[in-house]
């Protein structure tokens, strides 16, 4: 009898198993995750979402592919090399097609050839069109995709799904990732239209005329077909000319098979810009296309990195290496007009050289397809590490505890840091440079913008105006070197303020050893700048005529750090003591539109440890009245994208915006979908009007 009731719980368990593992399978139809063993960097899956339409007889599915580190596959139209992916159907039951949604691609350069494409994740939105939706349906597919770094791999997956249309329910993850995809699928739009299509048999050029009544900021522009004649084509990166709410652009048009003809053939036209993308179709045709100048033409976009760079000058993050440049105003005194216009050529040499070398670093990530940005090298452990050592043997030189002069011996490099030499001047300017890219300034972020957009002969010409801006001070007394004589006299002053800049420019090194703690230990890198301090203090004791200097090195450091402790522990009892840290939620693109779409506003602050207009914002904007209340309303949802290491995630938002380095900060809200982008250097009326302007209230 106990048997027998033990087996029908037994039944009745198995029962409610199975039924609940059909329910489950009814949910979310999907192949799981598929990946071939002899190419482990690609894995996808095809998934429905649940989705569907009985009138149209369709319903909707996605593919999801992630790819390892720099790999990469391709958009429908593949560029000069690569295959696109695609998926034969041909053994499948009850299926008539499946239409691919294709996500906006990017451009990638690999030894002078220009694909399109895409790294990291991608989902590939799928509308599945079906003959009979109240019969079951077999999926059997081929996908056969492409995916290369510096090799290219062609590989086939099976895919293999069945469903009954009548029985689907709607799975959650998939709408979302389904969602996700559509949001960065081109779409048309009304405030765009085609106003010509041009294409040049001669030139073998094609140009493309369309106007925005919302305005254009960074558009780029391709091209495609169905048809053969446009399939065998090749559609260069066009040259884009923006003149107020009009876009022309003309591309290179080559192919393996001759003469490219386009003449009468429809094309797809995509456009992709900072905050939307738009497709549509135009029909080629012979009518020549007048190009109208634009008003971001290359030499205006020099004049504003001339500018750029001279304002780079006065930013917070280049002060610390005012001791650098002082000294050798200082060390001019009294010396030949030849002697002074020497010195100052070279450390504007230096700086041009160093700008030159950024520039080089920059053209090499963008060949090689990746992130770019202005200061990524401070996301660089090792050169954080370079950087602290330099500053700190700069501080040490400084402080009088070595003095190395040119010899005809043994002469290192490192020799040369901080004397009279031309070489020390030289190198002086390359590190203030170096030491001044962690600063966005007015300008500055236009200057570079348009200079990572464009080619290599254009970027070398954006970087050498900033170069020759930030370096024009030091022309100036170079062409004329009587300046140098309003200097006051050379006299025992001179070695306390050395001193001074030899603490300035210790508190630099101790700043930059600070970075590290994104990447070690905090007790490795405190540990580490307890060591260095003492070490300087040990070597300063035994210079005669240094105690002041010892005790002046002991009292910011020990004040420095007692400060911190009392004032962490007794803020509540200060008079304007700074207010608690915002409640920041991570940067999450697909969140900020939903948020909008509830009637909230979103404030988005991409920052980095090592940028210090970022941390002036920070304390002298954000966390300050009216600005702190305003953003701590009911109604304000706070976001925070971190740069400080890198990521490709907040770097392709920064670059949807058109930005390459930080601070950046946006306001989304009912009245601004789009965002209101605010200024590098904050200001509370700034802030404050923004927001009231993308949330259609006033601030509280």
């Amino acid at each position: 009898m106990i048997f027998k009731r033990f087996s029908v719980l037994t039944s009745l368990l198995i029962l409610l198993g199975s039924l609940f593992s059909f329910s489950a399978s009814a949910v979310e139809y999907s192949t799981g995750w598929l990946q071939i063993p002899d190419h482990p960097p690609v894995q996808l899956r095809y998934m429905l979402t649940g989705q569907q339409d009985p009138q149209n007889k369709t319903v909707e599915a996605l593919l999801e592919v992630k790819l390892d580190t720099d790999w990469k596959t391709y958009w429908r139209s593949p560029g000069e090399g690569g295959v696109a992916p695609s998926i034969d159907w041909s053994l499948s039951n009850n299926l008539e097609n499946v239409d691919w949604h294709w996500p906006m691609p990017k451009r990638y350069e690999f030894l002078g050839v220009e694909t399109l494409g895409y790294k990291h994740t991608i989902i590939f939105p799928m509308t599945i069109h079906i003959k009979d939706m109240s019969k079951p349906v077999f999926l059997s597919g081929v996908l056969t995709m492409s995916s290369c770094t510096n090799i290219c791999v062609l590989t086939d997956y099976e895919i293999s799904l069945d469903f009954n249309p009548a029985n689907l329910t709607a799975s959650e993850q998939a709408m979302h990732l389904y969602n996700q995809g559509m949001s960065h699928v081109p779409t048309e739009q009304p405030s765009v239209e085609i106003k010509a299509l041009s294409w040049d048999k001669n030139k073998k050029v094609l140009s493309v005329v369309a106007s925005n009544t919302l305005g254009w900021n960074q558009p780029d522009v391709f091209i495609d077909g169905e048809s053969q004649n446009v399939q065998d084509a090749s559609f260069l990166k066009p040259k884009v000319n923006v003149d107020g709410n009009t876009l022309t652009a003309q591309m290179k048009v080559s192919s393996w098979f001759g003469e490219p003809k386009l003449l009468g053939e429809t094309l797809n036209i995509t456009i992709s810009d900072t905050d939307f993308s738009v497709e549509t179709k135009g029909v080629a045709n012979d009518i020549p296309v007048t190009i109208t100048a634009s008003s971001n033409n290359l030499l205006e976009i020099i004049g504003i990195a001339l500018l750029g760079g001279l304002i780079l000058n006065i930013m917070p993050c280049v002060l610390p290496v005012l001791g650098m440049k002082l000294s050798s105003v200082i060390a001019a005194e009294g010396l030949e007009k030849r002697q002074i216009r020497m010195q100052f050529l070279s450390s504007a040499a230096g700086i041009l050289t160093s700008f030159w070398l950024l520039a080089g670093f920059l053209i090499a990530l963008k060949l090689s397809g990746q992130a770019l940005g202005w200061g990524v090298q401070f996301q660089s452990p090792y050169f954080i590490g370079a950087m602290v050592i330099i500053t700190a043997l700069f501080a040490a030189n400084m402080l009088g505890l070595f003095e190395i002069r040119l010899s005809s011996g043994a002469n290192t490099w490192m020799a040369t840091k901080g004397d009279d030499s031309y070489v020390g001047h030289f190198v002086q300017g390359m590190f203030a440079t170096l030491l001044a890219t962690p600063c966005s300034a007015p300008f500055l972020g236009t200057a570079v913008a348009f200079a990572l957009g464009a080619d290599v002969v254009t970027l070398v010409a954006i970087f050498t105006a900033l170069a020759i801006g930030m370096a024009a001070p030091w022309l100036l007394i170079a062409l004329f070197p009587r300046l140098a004589n309003l200097l006051p006299k050379p006299g025992m002053w001179m070695d306390k303020v050395k001193s001074l800049f030899g603490l300035m420019m210790l508190a630099t090194s101790l700043w930059l050893l600070s970075l590290m703690t994104s990447f070690f230990s905090t007790a490795a890198v405190i540990l580490i700048g307890v060591l260095m301090v003492v070490v300087l203090l040990w070597r300063l004791g035994k210079v005669k005529g240094r105690k002041p200097v010892i005790l002046a090195m002991a009292f910011i450091i020990v004040g420095s750090g007692g400060g911190l402790i009392a004032g962490s522990m007794t803020a509540d009892n200060w008079a304007t003591p700074l207010p608690k840290e915002h409640a920041w939620q991570p940067l999450n693109i697909d969140a900020i539109q939903q948020q909008v779409s509830h009637g909230k506003t979103v404030f988005v602050d991409v920052t980095a440890d090592w940028c210090i207009t970022c941390k002036v914002n920070k304390v002298s904007v954000l966390l300050q009245d009216p600005v702190y209340s305003a953003l701590e309303q009911d109604h304000m949802v706070l976001m925070k994208g971190d740069w400080t290491k890198p990521s490709d995630y907040v770097t392709g938002y920064l670059r949807s915006n058109g930005r390459f380095g930080v601070p950046f900060n946006i306001v989304y809200g009912p009245n601004a979908p789009t965002g209101i982008a605010l200024p590098v250097i904050l200001t509370s009326n700034d802030v404050i009007k923004a927001i009231e302007a993308a949330s259609g209230k006033g601030v509280e």
